[in-house]
């Protein structure tokens, strides 16, 4: 990875010019993926409603759709924004919570995928079920491990030409030729509501500074929740202090920390 596009240099970069990212995300990862983007240094705005989506996609630096609590409206507006966003060139991001559960969703996603994400980032039972196989994912829970999503990931990204992220206790991120792993972050993250969701919208906001360089920048956004989580749950005493004491860490760290105790290895 060029020096440039290391983690610690595309976070300072993303709080010297602070990004707008367009946040179609579910009801209940409002507010955390918001503050989660505050901390971090971006510029958060939950924007869903169908008459101005597709505008306000144009506007922003990257938009991000995560399905989790869809209904038709919700959904048009998803297809406003997504095709502004192509055809403004911006970056977006797909996160296809629990696409497999139903047949609406799975309408959904597919509709989506056609608007060319730039990153897909999801669980490891999604992203199995996403490129065709069986997995063993319940609702919006993986039950499958990382590492058995590699394969499908990688397939993924060929098909759509996106970078894909498997998240999990480590992550995967592949764009079909390069991959890395990267590890850190806390068992404790499972256990605080709409963590995944913040990150999808911070790999929006690290894609929106390096738009040109979306595997680095989901890199990035990746590493810096694996480097915070870390740090958060060192005094953390259960899952509620560690959501408080996660922000914190968010906004606290710098480039030289990040670039220090990131663990990025090749895949």
């Amino acid at each position: 990875m060029q020096d440039q596009t290391s983690p610690g240099r595309l976070l300072e970069a993303l709080r010297a010019q602070p990004p707008l990212v367009h946040c179609i995300t579910n009801f209940v990862a409002m507010n955390i993926a918001a503050n989660v983007l505050l901390a971090t240094g971006a510029s958060p705005a939950m924007v869903h409603a169908e008459e101005e989506a597709g505008e306000f996609a144009g506007i922003a630096g990257a938009l991000t759709i995560n399905i989790g609590t869809l209904s038709a409206g919700w959904m048009r507006g998803m297809r406003a924004a997504a095709t502004a966003a192509r055809d403004n060139r911006k970056p977006w991001v797909l996160d296809p919570v629990a696409h497999y559960a139903t047949a609406f969703r799975r309408e959904a996603v597919a509709s989506l995928l056609e608007l060319q994400p730039a990153v897909i980032r999801g669980n490891a039972s999604e992203i199995i079920a996403l490129a065709g196989g069986a997995s063993r994912g319940q609702g919006v829970d993986s039950r499958d491990p990382v590492e058995q999503a590699e394969a499908s990931a990688r397939s993924l990204a060929e098909t759509h030409g996106a970078v894909v992220a498997v998240t999990g206790a480590t992550d995967f991120v592949t764009d079909g030729i390069r991959a890395v792993r990267i590890d850190g972050g806390s068992p404790l993250m499972p256990q605080v509501t709409a963590l995944g969701c913040s990150l999808t919208c911070l790999v929006g906001a690290f894609a929106a500074i390096r738009p040109d360089a979306p595997f680095e920048a989901t890199i990035a956004a990746l590493a810096t929740f694996a480097v915070a989580g870390e740090a958060a749950a060192r005094d953390a005493e259960g899952p509620g202090s560690f959501a408080v004491r996660f922000l914190d860490s968010l906004a606290r760290i710098d480039g030289a920390f990040l670039d220090g105790h990131a663990r990025i290895r090749q895949a």
